[in-house]
């Protein structure tokens, strides 16, 4: 995605040359964060483009260790794994009532190089039971599996996903409730009229082999699919994302919600809009989503944007949702259950 928004800002007269490839990116220079929280519209009218969805909050971060979120998974209560498109890690403790908390890393993958294509995670599953984490990988195309120490065990690149080139690859990455792991291209297929992307379902992990299945996933048109999340109820919700317009950066966004159960092979998977994450809300390149359960029977819903290390033009924004979940569109397998 960096190069993509990078070469239209060159076209728009705003970038010096340095950006026609991805820049080298700096090391770490410590911990410090900035948590401030922003002004949202009322509630009128966060509801008439967010349907059930409530927004319960926003907030910016800044500082060395805010930029580059592509991933975002839960880990403990109110606590968040952000991990980077150039390999590190961001644990965000976000309890309502404590102060705010914060470590910040890097991965442990094998590959050392400086190559963006060997630290360029993009999307990302977390185990709750043994920790461990499953990151999509763009450039190569591969799956990478960490443990719970964020060391890297294995990893596969798969047939299934060769043809799937070096900045449109595995940005959406989940698995599903029956344990099998479901994956998804960035971009729409050509000739498809912007809304068809391939997807590959796993039978289960697929660092052991698991035996793949090709599909198509049907979304909103010209949108990219940058991040899945499952349900408790087993559905998928899926963040969209589109670059409006480079000068200045200006982003849609769209939360869809798919029903595993739809899946037949030789069929597209298709599925209904949520929300619509509209220009007058606090909105940047949102491209990670983690869905955890929440109070009183809702579901809370979190998206980190990702400011592709341009801060001059891009935010880094952590969004926190919630939904009852009996308030989300039905799809035509859970109409066929009720």
């Amino acid at each position: 995605m960096r190069a993509r928004i990078a070469s239209l800002i060159l076209l728009a007269g705003l970038l010096v040359p340095i950006w026609v490839r991805s820049p080298q990116l700096p090391e770490p220079e410590g911990n410090g964060l900035a948590l401030a929280r922003q002004r949202l519209p009322d509630g009128d009218r966060l509801a008439r483009d967010l349907g059930p969805l409530r927004l319960e909050g926003a907030w910016q971060l800044t500082g060395a260790s805010a930029g580059g979120y592509s991933a975002l998974v839960p880990v403990d209560d109110d606590q968040l794994l952000a991990i980077s498109d150039g390999g590190m890690w961001l644990h965000l403790d976000m309890r309502t009532g404590a102060p705010f908390r914060h470590a910040y890393g890097r991965l442990g993958l094998a590959a050392r190089s400086k190559e963006k294509e060997d630290r360029d995670v993009e999307s990302a599953f977390r185990d709750s039971r043994s920790g461990a984490i499953w990151l999509g990988m763009e450039g190569i195309n591969a799956i990478v599996r960490m443990n719970a120490a964020l060391e890297e065990e294995n990893r596969v690149r798969s047939a299934s996903m060769r043809a799937w080139g070096v900045n449109s690859g595995p940005e959406a990455l989940t698995r599903l409730e029956d344990g099998r792991f479901l994956v998804l291209r960035e971009t729409p297929t050509s000739g498809t009229g912007g809304r068809l992307h391939e997807a590959v379902l796993f039978e289960g992990d697929p660092v052991e082999g698991a035996k793949a299945l090709r599909l198509q996933f049907a979304g909103p048109r010209n949108f990219s699919a940058v991040d899945a999340a499952t349900l408790p109820d087993g559905r998928v919700l899926v963040l969209m994302r589109r670059l409006v317009w480079p000068a200045p950066l200006t982003f849609a966004g769209r939360i869809v919600i798919a029903d595993p159960r739809d899946i037949v092979p030789g069929r597209t998977w298709t599925s209904q809009e949520v929300a619509v994450l509209a220009s007058d809300m606090p909105l940047d390149n949102f491209e990670g989503m983690a869905v955890r359960k929440g109070a009183q029977g809702r579901v809370e819903i979190w998206l980190i944007s990702d400011d592709n290390f341009m801060r001059h033009w891009q935010r880094t924004l952590l969004w926190k949702l919630s939904v009852d979940p009996a308030q989300l569109p039905r799809t035509d397998a859970s109409k066929r259950v009720r």
